[in-house]
């Protein structure tokens, strides 16, 4: 008996010292493989443990796999989720089971928006921003080679229906019209995969010999652009400007292959993400949308602190 007390009396100890607010706020992206959403995981990860609550990290591993996410999206309100935080593969597809989620448990929305304005808060780049900044940067770096920001060039994009690779499209095209010596030739709708991208990055240089610029706009068409300009000894010749960074394109731009790296910040996505949610749980006032920011990379910069915090994020 006394045993058994003692221990009654440390277990009521423990359950004393915990949290009496301990939420589960699951964190669920577009594709778990992918390493920019590994970085925004991270993130995620990191605010579970600095503000003492559980996040589960969920997500599909193809970003095609849309029915994949809206049905984890479903089982994590069934599991009665706190708050749930959500990079919307389909902007359309995902617009009615957000919208449904958040009748009964708060939803925050980071990188991608969908067709719905339930979200408690969006967190995410200004993609058209980005998409003006790697026309420019695209621009600057053929006319640090060619004296003029002249030539014909190209636009690859990951897969069609995301909202940001639309804006970060429709961005680079405005800016391009400020840049009238430039002319896009070719805009290719690539399959999620880096193959693909590589494919179609040398069917467009062999249809188009004066080739002198390519945006890729994400991580995926930036690697498979990269690939065809150095397996045909272009680099140099061809500027390449590619949305996002790992090892493989901060690599590229180190041997000039890659001009300049439009980089965001998913860690903070993932982080603030958290903590807006959390903030949306207790009741707190949070802003409706947070910008989390776009930086240029060149090798100008690459060295500076801000370069290699976003280059070198703590994934681990």
């Amino acid at each position: 008996m006394h045993k058994l007390l003692k221990a009654a009396v440390v277990g009521s100890a423990l359950l004393m010292a915990m949290p009496a607010w301990a939420e589960t706020i699951p964190i669920i992206v577009k594709n778990t493989q992918s390493y920019f959403f590994q970085v925004m995981l991270a993130g995620a990860r990191q605010a579970g443990k600095d503000l003492a609550i559980d996040v589960p990290e969920l997500g599909p591993t193809s970003f095609s796999d849309i029915a994949g996410q809206i049905g984890i999206l479903e089982n994590a309100v069934a599991n009665k989720a706190n708050a749930i935080v959500i990079a919307p593969q389909e902007f359309n597809a995902l617009g009615g089971p957000i919208a449904e989620a958040a009748k009964t448990v708060p939803v925050v929305g980071t990188d991608s928006g969908a067709a719905t304005d339930a979200f408690k808060s969006m967190l995410s780049t200004d993609n058209l921003q980005g998409g003006r900044d790697a026309a420019d940067a695209l621009a600057a770096a053929i006319e640090k080679e060619y004296g003029a920001a002249e030539g014909d060039v190209a636009l690859l994009v990951l897969i069609a229906g995301q909202s940001t690779l639309d804006q970060r499209a429709q961005g680079f095209k405005e800016q391009l019209a400020k840049h009238p010596g430039l002319k896009l030739v070719a805009e290719r709708l690539g399959d999620g995969q880096v193959t693909t991208a590589l494919n179609t990055t040398t069917d467009i240089l062999t249809s188009n010999p004066n080739l002198r610029g390519v945006f890729g706009s994400d991580l995926v068409t930036g690697a498979g652009a990269g690939q065809a300009i150095a397996e045909n000894n272009l680099q140099g010749k061809v500027k390449l400007v590619s949305f996002d960074s790992d090892e493989n394109l901060v690599e590229m731009l180190k041997n000039g292959v890659v001009s300049a790296l439009v980089v965001q910040d998913p860690f903070r996505m993932g982080y603030d993400g958290v903590k807006t949610a959390l903030a949306a749980v207790r009741g707190e006032n949070v802003a409706k949308t947070i910008d989390t920011g776009v930086n240029v990379i060149t090798l100008d910069n690459i060295d500076s602190d801000r370069s290699q915090q976003l280059l070198n994020p703590k994934i681990n």
